[in-house]
């Protein structure tokens, strides 16, 4: 019996088997990683730069297969499929062309010295465990960065998009890249451990739940490697008395059901002031009843499948539990019958702490609507939270939007009228239960460098 069998989410049929590999083949692709940094941190920055460049190149001639396979492996809509594709190829391009420059040494002038320098060196093979929701998008964040500054990569992918693993694989050794600079292992939870413990791996990254975090983030202290956790959140997205209602209905409706509402920085939590709430309430479940769930091949599907039925069941006893507790829907709840992992776009209502629709992360198309006083009121509910990942306001008065943004949020993004995955040029990453450190930004390029202090003495 095969280690790892890959599901279609939308009909339920097994796609393929796959194997784990064995701890003398793990192994030997460390070691061989290992040794293909030691060449790759010298190679220059620009043509690093160059051949990250190729790797984009690539990707876009394989668009459609692995916008297809992602879409059959997790059950995404094709054409979010195709869009992550486009944001990885945005990646590609953002840090060939401002890697150089993010990377560059930085001279010092300092008294007592003829100058100081510091500069930014590769450390080694960093690993990477990946979730199944964006499976390119998420590989694509950590690797790009970490190849940019001069480290080889591993990843260890979500078992349910193990092909998508593969074929990404696959891309980064047709373009220009040295193989064994980015290799795809296949292994369980416990050669995981192991692997953090290897002495050559010198980093490790995490994208996933709070709990997954706690975990790695444990080991990779325990070995003493530096560690970057992005993990799960329950984003507010804060709607005051003075925002433009359709605004807030339409991009609160988007940012809660793409990708079939499995996302990180997803909207969770709508926090709607009192004076506005009935309005936004009424218009919003009307967008919610007229989300159609359906095959994520078809255009007409607004949300696809969720990504497996594990992942089903337990949402819905998050809201049947937030409902147990006094929670009331306001629109679907119901568990659909027939072939699939699907569920309705739900909102609940009524939410209060100590349910789950308040206190943890609903990974799917669920909403909490929640009443606040006043603005006051809703920063208050919006921190009260053990997550920190994102966040939005909608106000028509930009710069007061802008202030609350930068000094009440307590997280490590927030949305402005408006709404956007991930941005290449600007961090990306939480507080709290959220997780630590960054992507994004010319700040994922350093998270895994050594910051060396150069000191010139002399006339």
């Amino acid at each position: 019996m095969s280690d790892i069998t890959t599901v279609n989410p939308a009909t339920g049929e097994d796609i393929k088997n796959y194997d784990y590999m064995t701890n003398d083949e793990v192994n030997k692709i460390v070691d061989a990683s290992h040794n293909a940094f030691l060449e790759w941190r010298t190679v220059s920055h620009e043509e690093r730069g160059r051949i990250i460049q190729s790797i984009g190149d690539k990707l876009m001639e394989y668009k459609e297969e692995l916008s297809r396979l992602m879409t059959e492996e997790r059950g995404k809509l094709y054409g979010q499929s195709q869009q992550e594709v486009d944001l990885c190829k945005a990646i590609c391009d953002y840090t060939a062309e401002n890697g150089v420059a993010a990377l560059a040494d930085d001279e010092r002038d300092i008294e007592s010295m003829k100058k100081g320098i510091v500069t930014y060196q590769p450390i080694g093979v960093i690993y990477g465990m990946q979730p199944w929701n964006f499976p390119a998008y998420q590989v694509f964040r950590y690797a790009i960065a970490n190849l940019m500054a001069g480290n080889s990569v591993l990843l260890k992918h979500a078992a349910n998009v193990t092909g998508s693993g593969l074929l990404i694989e696959k891309i980064f050794h047709e373009s220009e890249l040295p193989n064994d600079l980015f290799r795809t292992i296949l292994i369980d939870h416990d050669q995981s451990e192991k692997l953090i413990e290897n002495d050559k791996v010198r980093g490790v990254t995490l994208t996933g739940s709070d709990a997954a975090g706690r975990i790695v983030g444990q080991q990779a202290a325990k070995a003493i490697k530096k560690s970057v956790l992005e993990l799960g959140s329950n984003d507010a997205f804060i709607v005051l008395e003075d925002a433009d209602i359709e605004t807030a209905v339409e991009t609160c409706t988007q940012a809660r059901l793409v990708n079939n509402g499995e996302t990180c920085v997803a909207a969770k939590r709508f926090i709607v002031v009192d004076s506005v709430y009935d309005e936004f309430r009424k218009r919003i479940v009307e967008k919610f009843e007229g989300t159609k769930s359906g095959d994520p091949m078809d255009d007409s599907s607004d949300i696809g499948p969720l990504a497996r039925k594990d992942l089903q069941e337990k949402l819905h006893e998050q809201v049947e539990d937030s409902v147990k507790k006094g929670a009331t829907i306001a629109v679907g709840g119901e568990l659909p019958e027939g072939k699939g992992s699907f569920y309705p776009a739900t909102i609940l209502e009524n939410v209060e702490k100590g349910q789950p629709a308040y206190d943890d992360e609903l990974f799917g198309p669920v909403a909490s609507l929640i009443r606040a006083k006043d603005q006051d009121d809703a920063m208050r509910i919006a921190n009260d939270s053990r997550y920190g990942l994102g966040g939005a306001i909608f106000s028509k008065d930009e710069e007061k939007a802008i202030r609350l943004a930068s000094e009440q949020f307590d997280t490590g993004m927030v949305y402005i009228n408006g709404y956007g995955l991930a941005n290449p040029a600007l961090p990306f990453g939480g507080v709290k239960n959220s997780g630590y450190g960054r992507e994004h930004g010319g700040f994922g390029i350093k998270e895994f460098v050594n910051i060396k202090a150069v000191h010139v003495f002399g006339k």
